[in-house]
């Protein structure tokens, strides 16, 4: 969702550079390179049309978004906005706590290991 608002409030300018009727430079983000001098054409811009153009293409960005609140809802939507957070909630059990009996009981210490003793072995 908040990448969708991104892509549409998102504005920029894209600028297009000509000599004659041949596209020498795109630029969006920064300014296009000029194959005409800037000296030159200053001195002979009386004398004689410049063959440079230059396009520039805006594109805007949605600037006019509206916040809404909970309040500025209905009461219809408020109420069915409230159940279905109620119930999404209680929709979901935690885990009982585990109760272990002997959890400060410690075993005995082996003196001698009573299947070796007594020859009793599982097969």
């Amino acid at each position: 969702m908040a990448f969708l608002v991104l892509l549409s409030t998102i504005s920029f300018t894209m600028e297009k550079h000509y000599c004659g009727d041949t596209l020498i430079d795109v630029a969006i983000f920064s300014k296009v390179d000029s194959c005409c001098d800037m000296d030159a054409t200053a001195i002979t811009a009386v004398e004689k049309k410049s063959c440079c153009k230059e396009e520039i293409a805006v594109v805007k960005g949605q600037d006019n978004l509206k916040k809404a609140t909970f309040d500025d809802l209905s009461f219809d939507q408020q109420v069915f906005l409230t159940t279905l957070y109620y119930s999404y909630l209680n929709l979901f059990e935690g885990l009982p706590e585990q109760v272990i009996p002997h959890k400060g009981y410690s075993p005995p210490n082996l003196v001698t290991d009573i299947q070796v003793l007594d020859q009793v072995f599982i097969i």
